[in-house]
């Protein structure tokens, strides 16, 4: 009950409030409907068009909305009830701009700035100037009362309020969409690959199980006198294999401790819960190095047994090359899901010449002036035999949970291709399919 005299306080001053705006019926009216229509309308471009129609349908003004939306411009037309020569999507006019208070224009029309909740600026999705989200104009008005201003004022404001009110509903629902695809990778890169673990650690055991029997039977032996030169020399044999065989083990282990501790400190990054979708930490790497060449001893053993081979005389990566624009856990993700995928993809094709082939390989190139002119891109591949991806279905299989039809009978969840292309575009590049001879290419391009 400690907020109460609070909310009896403000309920008291906004009884006061309306009693001195002196409201009339129609005005009462006009803002009754656009709160009841705001809540009927889940869509927020019929939201916008109901902000512009309130005028039109109760004081027969026109009205245009202005909004920021960094995506296309600082300020956008996104609404307005007459056609003319002002495009959607455009700027408003240089005489409209953000103001204190509300003004006029030459040409008769009254513009009113709309304003965010000042506390909760911070919490939008985009950055905004003097809590700026946009603008209503209203025209013609060479006839508009102070009274009529005051009511466009504060119908301002509610606009304000609402929009407001669905950038934050919308912030939370990508943020609660991005979590949910994050758990997808962390369950792709880490809890299932992790169960390896289980391998390892078990083969570790047994040879120290067969390293402690024959120790025994070593000790057993010596004491007894019963072993000569030719035992000695056999036990120093198993000695030796055993010892190597154990260090095989931990350098399995310790490789896939670098791996899986790469993706939970990417994967688990503060900044990705904060922001709610995927933040950089670029630096210098070896591409082939620290990149290409740990993921695809992943999936070697894989692939072997699936009777793939891995041509990569055509890679064209050399060894020293450094790209200081990477961050290694994301690309190396990139990686791991096109070679996850070419495990459980890969088919066999068969040549001009009738030859059956089954392989994977993986490449680069530079595509100049990709990214505009003096801007060269570097084209990283990956190429899998097998049939290709039907041509309406090419520009779906980025889509996060789509899945090419020709894959279904296979196990996956359509996730992996998602990540490629929100990984790479947030490098500033460009993920993409091509079908290719004999089978397909999945490639992404950076800039140089």
């Amino acid at each position: 009950m400690g907020d109460m005299k609070y909310i009896f306080e403000r309920v008291e001053g906004k009884r006061n409030d309306y009693q001195e705006y002196n409201f009339t019926q129609k005005e009462n009216d006009a803002l009754k409907t656009f709160f009841d229509l705001a809540q009927e309308f889940d869509d927020i471009e019929n939201f916008y068009d109901l902000c512009v129609a309130i005028p039109k349908c109760f004081f027969s003004l026109d009205a245009r909305l202005y909004t920021v939306d960094p995506k296309i411009h600082p300020m956008a037309l996104i609404a307005k009830t007459e056609d003319g020569r002002y495009k959607l999507n455009s700027p408003p006019p240089d005489d409209i701009k953000p103001a204190e208070q509300p003004y006029y224009t030459e040409k008769n029309s009254l513009i009113l700035t709309i304003r965010g909740k000042e506390p909760l600026i911070e919490e939008l999705p985009f950055k905004v100037k003097d809590d700026v989200l946009g603008l209503l104009e209203i025209y013609p008005v060479s006839d508009l009362t102070e009274h009529c201003e005051l009511f466009f004022q504060k119908y301002a404001n509610r606009i304000g309020f609402n929009i407001h009110n669905r950038l934050l509903v919308e912030k939370n629902i990508e943020h609660l969409r991005f979590i949910r695809s994050l758990v997808a990778d962390i369950e792709h890169n880490i809890i299932v690959p992790n169960m390896v673990y289980k391998l390892f650690l078990r083969g570790l055991k047994r040879k120290i199980e067969k390293n402690i029997e024959l120790e025994k039977d070593f000790f057993s032996k010596s004491t007894a006198g019963l072993c000569n030169e030719t035992c000695m020399n056999s036990f120093i044999k198993e000695f030796n294999d055993i010892n190597q065989g154990l260090n095989e083990e931990l350098e399995n282990i310790e490789k896939h401790y670098k791996n899986m501790s790469l993706f939970i400190e990417t994967l688990f990054r503060k900044s990705h819960f904060d922001q709610g979708r995927l933040t950089l930490r670029s630096k210098p790497c070896n591409m082939k190095k620290d990149v290409v060449q740990p993921q695809l001893e992943r999936y070697i053993e894989q692939l072997k047994r699936m009777g793939i081979t891995v041509d990569d005389r055509f890679s064209g990566i050399p060894e020293a090359e450094i790209i200081t624009v990477v961050d290694v856990g994301l690309i190396a993700q990139v990686y791991a899901n096109l070679f996850s995928n070419a495990v459980k993809y890969t088919q066999e094709a068969v040549t001009e010449t009738g030859e059956k082939k089954k392989y994977v390989s993986y490449g680069r190139e530079v595509i100049k002036d990709f990214f505009g002119p003096g801007k060269d891109g570097i084209k990283f591949n990956v190429f899998s035999t097998g049939p290709h991806i039907p041509p309406e279905e090419m520009d779906k299989i980025f889509e996060e949970e789509y899945r090419a039809s020709n894959v279904l009978n296979q196990p996956g969840t359509g996730h992996g291709l998602s990540f490629i292309k929100n990984a790479v575009e947030i490098h500033g590049g460009t993920a993409g399919y091509e079908a290719t001879q004999y089978g397909n290419n999945f490639y992404f391009i950076l800039p140089k």
